[in-house]
């Protein structure tokens, strides 16, 4: 009998809702085969049965949230006995992935210890002994006693070493928490190990919710009658965070303008045919990728992001550039890998197989992550500008407006030609108005002679 959990699958997941199951209880399951599909806050996770067996019990029913360690299903694969698995083994290792490994490798390594080392390791942790016979010592002050009040103060927390056992140290450090900023519950301000499980918990919760309760404005009084509510999607509520904590950390400027793309124009209509050998339809967004890669090259700052807690600007010297595609549940935001590397009709091909996995749900969460610069595409829908918002921890993004014919002057004669307006919002704490604008310069000098594109 497995008891399969639902397993970290990366990125800060903790939960996800039941989309569909493709099997009922009762019904036979094929190891590899999709069981169910699990909407998250990211994408739609397609999880596989771990092993050939029957579908015993269902961990929750299509709408139901389902948290990350919690039974997905029970199958009787005719072993007989219980045995836990997790999902989602195929996918990437993470950090919260690895965690959750080591921890269950060191509760394997508890479970081996004899019941006297066991109790020993708890007294360790209660009295203050250390493995090698020493005694921690903290910089707490103790009070005089006041048993005879009816209120307990806690000691006088003062700056110094915390007081705590070399294993909750090192429970801290494989947590990634400060343990001298921990307050702790044991005795004499002791540092436990719940104390810091919790400290980790609230960490994560914090970069999970950039803005507490207690800083946003409370929703006004809103008259019920002749209103309906409706919950947003998963995709949707990632959206509202991503959003929130853009605006609260970035003060963003964005610059406009309109290159003609005249011959740019002619020149993807002049290549469709071998596009079209190619299986793959020629837009001009390939194009554009393609420029915008050749002007970070020369203006990293702008493929770079920006650490406000150690004030530094971290260079990449990768270019994955997203491509902002529209679903009826909102934006996905999947980017094409190491996009200096190939050709106008990869990238067309590349742009093609993301937009169609995102309008799915199927993107895959590799697809998501580590994105250097986003482009934005509100010409597809006839809008001519826009003021983008940037995808925190990127610092720039690059808005596209409909290309459109119109009358120009040159060399004082009005003349038709193929107008792109092009927004571009970039994180003005680290670049300025001069960069952004030698950005544009840069970018317009591309996409007004194709061939540069080809021969760069």
């Amino acid at each position: 009998m497995i008891n399969f959990k639902f397993a970290d699958i990366g990125e800060g997941i903790h939960e996800g809702v039941i989309l569909k199951w493709h099997y009922e209880v009762g019904d036979e399951v094929k190891e590899g085969e999709t069981m169910v599909v699990v909407e998250t806050d990211k994408v739609n996770a397609e999880i596989p049965a771990p092993e050939d067996g029957i579908l015993k019990e269902k961990g929750a029913e299509v709408g139901e949230e389902i948290k990350v360690g919690e039974t997905l299903a029970v199958i009787d694969d005719g072993s007989g006995e219980e045995q836990e698995e997790g999902a989602g083994e195929e996918a990437e290792e993470t950090p919260d992935k690895k965690e959750k490994k080591d921890e269950k490798e060191e509760d394997k390594d508890e479970d081996r210890k004899s019941s006297k080392e066991k109790q020993a390791d708890e007294e360790e942790e209660e009295a203050g002994a250390s493995v090698v016979g020493t005694v921690e010592t903290g910089s707490e002050v103790l009070p005089a006693s006041d048993e005879h009040t009816m209120k307990k103060e806690k000691p006088d927390k003062k700056k110094g070493k915390a007081l705590a056992t070399p294993v909750a140290r090192k429970m801290a450090k494989d947590h990634g928490v400060d343990i001298n900023k921990i307050d702790g519950t044991g005795p004499a301000g002791r540092v436990m190990k719940e104390d810091i499980k919790k400290a980790a918990e609230g960490a994560k919760m914090k970069e999970a919710a950039p803005a507490s309760a207690a800083e946003r404005p409370s929703m006004p009084e809103i008259a019920e009658e002749g209103t309906r509510r409706e919950k947003i999607s998963k995709l949707r509520q990632t959206i509202v965070r991503a959003m929130d904590r853009s605006n609260q950390l970035i003060p963003a400027t964005t610059v406009m303008d309109e290159f003609d793309v005249s011959e740019l124009a002619k020149f993807r209509k002049e290549q469709q045919g071998l596009a079209d050998d190619q299986d793959t339809k020629l837009t001009y967004l390939p194009f554009i990728i393609k420029a915008v890669v050749l002007a970070l090259k020369e203006y990293p700052k702008l493929n770079a992001s920006f650490d406000h807690e150690s004030e530094e600007i971290v260079y990449k010297d990768y270019y994955n550039i997203g491509i902002a595609v529209d679903t009826p549940d909102g934006l996905i935001v999947p980017n094409i890998k190491n996009a200096d590397k190939k050709s106008i009709l990869e990238l067309s091909k590349d742009v093609e197989r993301l937009a169609s996995a995102a309008r799915e749900r199927k993107t895959e969460m590799k697809d998501l992550r580590h994105t250097t610069f986003s482009i934005t595409n509100y010409g597809a829908f006839g809008a001519k500008l826009g003021t983008p918002v940037i995808n925190h921890p990127e610092v720039a993004i690059l808005g596209m407006g409909a290309i459109t014919k119109k009358p120009v002057v040159i060399d004082d004669e009005i003349t038709v030609r193929h107008m792109f307006p092009i927004s571009l919002t970039v994180d003005h704490r680290i670049i300025d108005g001069g960069d952004a604008g030698r950005f544009m310069v840069k970018l317009k000098t591309y996409l007004d002679d194709p061939m540069l594109l080809l021969l760069s």
